[in-house]
C-alpha cells in the first residue's frame, strides 16, 4: 500500500470522529416530514452514516458556493428505505455535495433528500480523499 492510500485510510477509516445524533423518529414519521417540507423530492432514510466536512482551499470552497452547494457530503452504511428504490435495503450511499442541512437530519442534495436516523459521525476530509475511497 502506497503513503497516499495509507492517508487516505487514515483520514476515513482512522477513527469515528465526532459522535452526532440523527433522528430517533420513527420511519412513518419521518416519511411524512420529509414529503411534506420536500414535496415531489426523492428521500432516502439512512443510518450508520458519516457526515463529512470538505477539508477544502479557498478556491474549491468558492467553486462549491458558487454552485449552490455546501462544502459536505454524506456517506450511510446502511440505506433502509428509497423512495425511488434506487438502492436496494441495507445498500450503502454516498451522497453528492449538500444544497442545505436542516434540523441535524435532513441532509438535502440537488436530487435527494437523506434522512439521517440514529448515531453518526462527522469527520474532515478532502473531496479528493472522499471521492477516492468511496
Amino acid at each position: 500500500m502506497s503513503t497516499d492510500e495509507n492517508k487516505v485510510d487514515d483520514d476515513l477509516l482512522g477513527g469515528l470522529g465526532e459522535p452526532r445524533q440523527g433522528s430517533i423518529d420513527s420511519d412513518e414519521i419521518l416519511i411524512g416530514l420529509v414529503q411534506a417540507l420536500f414535496p415531489r423530492k426523492p428521500y432516502c432514510l439512512v443510518e450508520n452514516w458519516t457526515m463529512f466536512k470538505v477539508d477544502a482551499t479557498e478556491d474549491e470552497l468558492s467553486k462549491i458556493h458558487a454552485g449552490g452547494q455546501l462544502p459536505m457530503i454524506v456517506f450511510a452504511h446502511n440505506v433502509l428505505f428509497d423512495s425511488q428504490r434506487r438502492f436496494d435495503v441495507g445498500d450503502w450511499v454516498r451522497s453528492t455535495l449538500a444544497i442545505s442541512f436542516v434540523d441535524g437530519f435532513l441532509f438535502e442534495t440537488k436530487n435527494t433528500v437523506y434522512v439521517l436516523k440514529g448515531v453518526g459521525h462527522e469527520k474532515k476530509a478532502s473531496l479528493e480523499t472522499i471521492f477516492s475511497f468511496f
